[in-house]
């Protein structure tokens, strides 16, 4: 599986920033290259060497795709709570293990027919370890600014460490490490698994997965998914372009956060199982599902249906075009529970707790060859009338049919509107 050999790559660089020191693994001479035939065998290669802090081995191999590729592994003392600072200039994935022992160890692969200018550089600094890589041809000559290697790297650090990521383009993947973890990927999807800390974390197009972890912060995508999922602490998910999914978020006394829950994304559906201090979600385009609220729930979408299955509070929620169903629960007599409810394509439903008092105000309007399609239905006293004459100047010609009244005592507004729908305001039994 492993040959010596003594050539190198013409062209490639390695660079480390630390004195020479003797290896202690009597198979392998000191500088001496290895050739690996399978990069699967990777990982084999560096527990069969036990490579001790300070060691340097560099192997040429082929990848299983067939491609010729270059190995560089190396290997640092260090100590928990220092920083580990990745800057790819080239792009490339970056593996980040914690792990139970004082030394950083570091596998580099390069496919060495794209490779043959790039440097990469290891340089101890005064608060940790830096890693980098860059495209020596493109600096010196400006009009080839193609930088198409991949720098990837398989990382294991102490489990509590500092870590600062930079890459052109690639995945990131962190698991097992307690620190403040913060970066950015211009083009990869992110895997965070079993952190501690704070997090910092940016990708220009990419999902983002972040799970079994304690931690504050925020990460965010420009265009893909965002799944939080056993989470403990205040971390928030952005996605510009994604759906945005929270399950099982708690706050670090293992109870449900007590913190507003805000999610905006430019296009994708949104998923809340919980929100005890409130929901603020908004979407350019696509469905909100909201499980559990509590205070409030601010819901707005430029298309798609809107689902709140429990809110103990007010709401207000808009779409440009879907249903709406939101059930109210909790002590009618506590609490704001004003309801504003708007589509503009779609019907409404509104069942609240027996009880509550209402000042109810409903219109739905439809348009032309709609007049016996869409109608009120309520489990309350009201009144209801329609336009005689056809409405213009809104768009197409319609007519609109009012539902109000006062239902023990009118204190809270409840405002419904739709446009070519029905509207269902139900009675519910339930008190908590």
């Amino acid at each position: 599986m492993f040959k010596r050999i003594f050539s190198s790559i013409p062209g490639l660089i390695v660079i480390a920033s630390f004195a020479a020191a003797a290896m202690k693994v009597p198979a392998f001479a000191r500088g001496e290259r290895l050739e690996i035939s399978d990069a699967r065998h990777q990982e084999v290669f560096l527990k069969t060497t036990n490579l001790p802090p300070h060691e340097r081995i560099s192997a040429v191999g082929r990848s299983n795709r067939g491609s010729r590729e270059e190995t560089l592994a190396r290997g640092f003392s260090a100590k928990s709570g220092e920083l580990l600072d990745v800057d790819l200039e080239t792009g490339g994935e970056i593996d980040v293990t914690g792990w139970d022992k004082d030394s950083v160890h570091i596998v580099a692969t390069l496919d060495a027919s794209e490779c043959s200018h790039t440097r990469v550089s290891f340089d101890e600094t005064s608060d940790g370890l830096r890693v980098s890589s860059e495209n020596t041809r493109s600096r010196s000559n400006r009009r080839n600014r193609n930088n198409s290697c991949d720098t990837d790297l398989v990382i294991q650090v102490p489990q509590k460490q500092q870590l600062r990521f930079r890459t052109m383009g690639g995945d990131i993947r962190v698991d097992n490490v307690e620190g403040d973890i913060s970066g950015k990927t211009m083009g990869g999807k992110l895997d965070l698994s079993n952190l501690k800390g704070n997090l910092s974390l940016t990708t220009m197009g990419g999902n983002i997965t972040l799970v079994k972890s304690r931690v504050d912060g925020s990460v965010k995508t420009m265009g893909g998914k965002v799944l939080l999922e056993d989470v403990t602490g205040s971390v928030k998910g952005h996605s510009m372009g994604g759906s945005v999914v929270y399950r099982r978020v708690t706050n670090k006394k293992g109870l449900s956060s007590g913190d507003e829950v805000r999610i905006k994304t430019m296009g994708g559906d949104i998923n809340v199982d919980e929100a005890p201090g409130g929901a603020d979600v908004h979407t350019m385009g696509g469905k909100i599902r909201i499980n559990s609220a509590a205070k409030f729930v601010k819901a707005l979408t430029m298309g798609g249906e809107i689902e709140i299955r429990e809110v103990d509070g007010s709401v207000n929620a808009t779409t440009m075009g879907g249903d709406i169903s939101v059930t109210m629960t909790g002590d009618p007599k506590k609490g704001d529970r004003a309801v504003s409810l708007r589509s503009y394509g779609g019907d409404i439903t509104l069942v609240v707790p027996d009880g509550l008092s209402m000042d109810i105000d409903i219109e739905l309007s439809y348009t032309r060859n709609h007049e016996d399609d869409y109608t009120i239905t309520s489990d309350f006293p009201m009144a209801q009338r329609e336009s005689r004459e056809w409405i213009r100047g809104k768009g197409d010609p319609r007519k609109v049919i009012f539902g109000s009244g006062a239902v023990n005592g009118g204190q809270h507004k409840i405002r419904i509107e739709t446009i070519n729908g029905n509207v269902y305001l139900k009675k519910s039994s339930k008190r908590g």
